[in-house]
C-alpha cells in the first residue's frame, strides 16, 4: 500500500466527526467486556469450586485466559493492518460472546478452564482494536482525553465486577457471570456495525502462516513457564527448563523465518526503532509494576491488616482511580512539553507512590495503601497512555495495528515477568525466616507475611525507578503528526 494511500484512509477515518461518538461507545463497551471478566469470576469462586468439584484446577480459570490473550494480541494487530480494524475487532468480540456463553453452561472445570481460553482468545482482539481504532480515530491533541475515558471503564469495572460476581454466586447463579456479557457483547457489535466505516485497500496479501504458528507457540510457552515456575513445577526443574528452553527456541526460529517473510506477522523493524523500544520497555515495566500491585496489595490488606475482601479490593482499586485522572490530562502536557517529559512526569508520581508503599506496616491505616495506590495510579496515566500515543505516532495506518498490539503485548509480558519475580521474592523472603517455600501466603502468620510482602513493594518500587530509563529511551522530540512511511 502506498504512502497515499495509506493517508488518505487515515483522513477518511478522521472525518467520522460525526459518528466517533458511537465509534467510542462501542469501544467502550467492548472494553467493559474484558475489564469485567478479568476480576468478576475471582469472587464466585467458591460457588464455582462447589458446583463443578476441581479445587486445584482453579488457577487456570485465570492463567489459561491471561496466556490465551496475550498470545494472540500481536496477531490480531498484524491481521488489522491487512483486513482492517472493523473485522478484527467484531471477530474478537464474537468469539468472546460465543465463550462466555459455553462458560455459562460449562458441566466441569476442565470444561470451563477450556471455553475460558476461548475467551482469551477474543479478548486478545478487543483491547489492540479498541486502541487502534481510537488512533485512527482521534487526532493526537484529542487521543489523552478519550484514552481517558476508556481508562474509566477499567477503573468502574474493578469496582463493579468483583461486586457483580458476589451477587450473581450469592444471590443467583454464577453461570450469570458470564451470561451477563451477552447484551453489552451484542450492543458493542451493533453499534460498531452501523457507526464504523473504514476505507480499506484490497489486495491479495501473502498471509505469515509460519511466523504466526511460531510467534504463538513460544509466546504461549514463555509466558506459561513464567507464570507456572515455582508454582506448578520447580524453577529448576526438568519442566521448567524444557518449557524456557523451547520458549527460546521457537521465538528464535520466528526472528529467522520474520527475516525472510514478504510480509511479517510482526516485522522487526518494530525492534529497531527508537521510539518504539522505548514505549515498549515502558509498557512492560508498567505490567510488571500493576501486577505486583494487583497481586500483593489486597493480601497485605486482608492477611497483614485484617480487613475483609472488600475493603482489601477497593484499596487497589484506588490504583484505577487515578490512572484516568492522569490520562486525560496528559494531553495538555505532551502537547506542550512532549511525549517524554510527560511520562517523565509520570514517573515522579509512580515513585512517590512506591515510597509511600515501602512506609506501610501491621498497624498502617488501609488508607495509606489506598492513597499509595491512588499516586502511583496518576503515575501510570501519565506514563503508560503517552507512550502508546507516541508509539502509534511513530506509525502510519498500514501498520499502526502492529504497533499498537506490541506495545500491549509488552504490557502483558511483563505481568507474566512481574508474577515470576515477585512470587520468587516473596517465596525467598518466608523461606529465610520459617524455611521451605510457601505458595499459599495467604494462610502465613501476619509476622512472616508482611516483610515477605514488603520485599515486593521494594522490588516494585525499584522497577519505578528503571522507568525512568526507559523513558528516556524515547527521543526527546517525537512529531504530533502522524507519519505516512
Amino acid at each position: 500500500m502506498s504512502q497515499d494511500v495509506g493517508a488518505r484512509i487515515d483522513r477518511a477515518s478522521i472525518g467520522l466527526r460525526s459518528e466517533r461518538g458511537p465509534i467510542l461507545l462501542s469501544v467502550m463497551l467492548a472494553t467493559g467486556l474484558v475489564a469485567i471478566d478479568s476480576t468478576i469470576l475471582a469472587t464466585a469462586v467458591p460457588s464455582v469450586v462447589r458446583d463443578l468439584g476441581g479445587f486445584s484446577q482453579f488457577p487456570w480459570l485465570f492463567s489459561v485466559y491471561l496466556l490465551a490473550q496475550a498470545v494472540t494480541v500481536p496477531l490480531y494487530g498484524k491481521f488489522a493492518d491487512l483486513v482492517g480494524r472493523k473485522p478484527m475487532m467484531l471477530l474478537g468480540i464474537s468469539i468472546f460472546l460465543a465463550a462466555s456463553v459455553l462458560c455459562g453452561f460449562a458441566w466441569s472445570m476442565t470444561s470451563l478452564i477450556v471455553f475460558r481460553a476461548l475467551q482469551g482468545l477474543g479478548a486478545g482482539a478487543v483491547l489492540p482494536m479498541g486502541q487502534t481504532i481510537i488512533g485512527d480515530v482521534y487526532s493526537v491533541a484529542e487521543r489523552a482525553k478519550v484514552t481517558g475515558y476508556v481508562a474509566g471503564v477499567w477503573a468502574a469495572s474493578s469496582v463493579i465486577g468483583p461486586t457483580l460476581g458476589g451477587v450473581f454466586s450469592d444471590y443467583i447463579s454464577w453461570r450469570w457471570i458470564f451470561f451477563v456479557n451477552i447484551p453489552i457483547a451484542i450492543a458493542a457489535m451493533w453499534v460498531l456495525q452501523r457507526s464504523f466505516h473504514e476505507q480499506v485497500e484490497r489486495k491479495r496479501h501473502r498471509i505469515d502462516y509460519a511466523g504466526a504458528v511460531l510467534l504463538a507457540l513460544g509466546a504461549s510457552l514463555l509466558i506459561l513457564g513464567l507464570l507456572e515456575g515455582g508454582v506448578a513445577w520447580d524453577w529448576g526443574s526438568a519442566t521448567s527448563v524444557a518449557v524456557l528452553a523451547g520458549a527460546v527456541a521457537l521465538l528464535v526460529a520466528f526472528g529467522v523465518v520474520e527475516s525472510r517473510a514478504a510480509e511479517p506477522i510482526l516485522p522487526l523493524w518494530v525492534f529497531k526503532e527508537r521510539t518504539l523500544n522505548g514505549a515498549n520497555a515502558t509498557s512492560l515495566c508498567v505490567g510488571v509494576i500493576l501486577i505486583g500491585l494487583t497481586s500483593y496489595v489486597p493480601l497485605y490488606a486482608q492477611s497483614v491488616l485484617g480487613h475483609g475482601a472488600v475493603i482489601a479490593g477497593f484499596a487497589v482499586a484506588a490504583l484505577t482511580l487515578g490512572w484516568p485522572i492522569a490520562a486525560s490530562l496528559s494531553g495538555r502536557i505532551y502537547l506542550r512539553a512532549g511525549f517524554r517529559a510527560c511520562a517523565l512526569f509520570g514517573t515522579l508520581f509512580a515513585i512517590a507512590g512506591s515510597a509511600v508503599l515501602l512506609g506501610v506496616d501491621p498497624g498502617s491505616s488501609v488508607w495509606r495503601i489506598a492513597f499509595g495506590c491512588w499516586v502511583i495510579g496518576l503515575g501510570m496515566g501519565f506514563i503508560a497512555s503517552p507512550a502508546l500515543i507516541a508509539a502509534q505516532q511513530s506509525a502510519d495506518w498500514q501498520t499502526r495495528g502492529v504497533v499498537t498490539a506490541t506495545n500491549l503485548f509488552a504490557r502483558s509480558l511483563g505481568s507474566a515477568v512481574g508474577v515470576a519475580v515477585f512470587g520468587a521474592i516473596a517465596n525467598a523472603a518466608v523461606t529465610s525466616r520459617v524455611g521451605g517455600a510457601h505458595e499459599d501466603l495467604e494462610h502465613l502468620p501476619a509476622g512472616v507475611l508482611s516483610p515477605a510482602i514488603h520485599d515486593v513493594f521494594l522490588a516494585s518500587s525499584v522497577v519505578a525507578v528503571l522507568v525512568v530509563l526507559t523513558v528516556l529511551v524515547m527521543p526527546r522530540d517525537i512529531s504530533t503528526e502522524t507519519r505516512t512511511g
